[in-house]
């Protein structure tokens, strides 16, 4: 993969506006006093400013107009751009306001209608409109739910952006994944350990709406055997749902802050978040490079997803034996 020097001017002009918008958010967050406070149900020892993923969300706009204005709007692009304005704007309040998850929800099953409505009229079959909807509202919650200690949430987003952008290369899909990299970046050094801002609301499911346009944008293109695209999303989709449904069977409150994803009980183990982000990083490198590397049958492509995903539950279920910690609700 090869980009032109506009590009790649472009790419960083995304990078430097995340970077001065994580920084500026976080003066603000220290104003108004918007901190996380250390708790049980929290993995994090010192109140730290949330709400830095704002910066991310403007270096993606910025990217996405700039992008529009010198190739075109696309029903796809000007989806991107308005479902992450929706998604991003709810958890901006969320962030000042606790809301209840209704009115999330409801704004993001919005956002995901919207894209669905895209990649019909750009061309996607009704099958893959489906899987756009779905992408987006699970992503956006599993972004969410996962975004608890230093590095994790952002970094998980940049590798699986830069392997779908790889991957797509050079359709649709590769300026916006090329574009939320970059902005990943930017933001990244604010937030690795020890982390002197949270994303927030507003830029876990903003990275959960951008990687769910990202894949919509690949599955229009028809991939060959699209069930490896779960490849580089796997680390956060084995952790979120396993986690989430053995909390629905124990009957828990799953919606609510916990420490029982198998991250925070390594993170809480080892008492350092680096180590956690850093191998969850390497995971979710080597599913990106079986991804790009898999040019085999769609039955073989599926049997190597569900062979990652099996060694990626035992693992989840390694983890959480810890028996330092405990279950909390």
């Amino acid at each position: 993969m090869s980009i032109d020097a506009a590009t790649a001017a472009w790419l960083g002009m995304q990078l430097l506006v995340a970077c001065a918008g994580t920084w500026l958010a976080r003066r603000y967050a220290l104003n108004r006093q918007l901190l996380d406070q250390p708790g049980e149900r929290r993995s994090h020892v010192v109140a730290t400013p949330r709400g830095g993923g704002i910066g991310i969300v403007v270096a993606l706009m910025a990217g996405i107009a700039w992008w529009a204005s010198t190739h075109g709007w696309t029903p796809l692009l000007a989806a991107s751009a308005i479902g992450l304005a929706m998604v991003a704007g709810i958890g901006w309040v969320d962030d000042h306001r606790p809301l209840s998850p209704w009115p999330r929800l409801m704004v993001h099953a919005l956002a995901a209608t919207l894209l669905a409505l895209a990649v019909l009229r750009q061309g996607g079959t009704p099958a893959v409109a489906l899987q756009a909807w779905l992408l987006a509202m699970l992503l956006v919650n599993v972004w969410n739910f996962m975004d608890g200690i230093d590095g994790l949430a952002a970094s998980q987003a940049a590798i699986a952006a830069v392997a779908f952008a790889w991957h797509a290369f050079p359709g649709p899909g590769a300026p916006l994944a090329m574009g939320l990299a970059a902005a990943c970046l930017g933001f990244l050094p604010f937030n690795l350990p020890p982390a002197r801002i949270f994303l927030g609301d507003v830029g876990s499911g903003a990275l959960g709406f951008a990687l769910a346009a990202v894949v919509a944008a690949v599955l229009i293109e028809g991939p060959a055997h699209p069930a490896v695209l779960a490849l580089p999303l796997s680390a956060f989709l084995i952790d979120a749902i396993l986690t989430l449904g053995l909390r629905m069977l124990r009957g828990e409150r799953w919606w609510q802050p916990h420490v029982q994803h198998a991250y925070q009980r390594w993170a809480h183990q080892l008492g350092r978040h680096g180590p956690v982000t850093l191998a969850y990083a390497c995971w979710t490198a080597a599913a990106s490079a079986i991804m790009l590397s898999c040019n085999t049958t769609a039955t073989r492509s599926m049997g190597i997803v569900v062979v990652w995903y099996s060694i990626g539950s035992f693992a989840w279920w390694g983890l959480r034996r810890d028996p330092g910690s405990r279950d909390r609700e």
